[in-house]
């Protein structure tokens, strides 16, 4: 009895899917129910993008931080870098000085 009526709703569906489809008399259903399943494409293609265009601001926004993170890192070690530099310089100088000494 279930399958029979699941039958009969499936195909009251086709059947109103073939009469879209099929052509009509002149008059405002079709053209309103097409209309209607255009504004609702155009508003899940709205939603889509939207959506789309959000994943991309948040993908771009990560990318902008680990830019600024990498970009500190570096001006860390750079930094570190020139401070050891200076050291080594130093105590060879003081070496250099010492050794003169003697």
């Amino acid at each position: 009895m279930k399958s029979l009526i699941a039958t009969l709703i499936a195909g009251l569906f086709a059947a109103s899917a073939f009469a879209q489809t099929a052509t009509a008399p002149a008059g405002t259903a079709t053209t309103t129910t097409t209309t209607a399943s255009e504004a609702k494409a155009a508003k899940a293609d709205a939603k889509a993008d939207a959506k789309s265009a959000k994943a991309d601001a948040k993908a771009q926004e990560k990318v902008a931080k680990a830019n600024a993170d990498a970009d500190k890192k570096k001006a860390k070690a750079d930094k570190k870098a020139k401070k050891e530099v200076a050291e080594a310089k130093k105590d060879a100088a003081e070496d250099k000085a010492d050794a003169a000494k003697k």
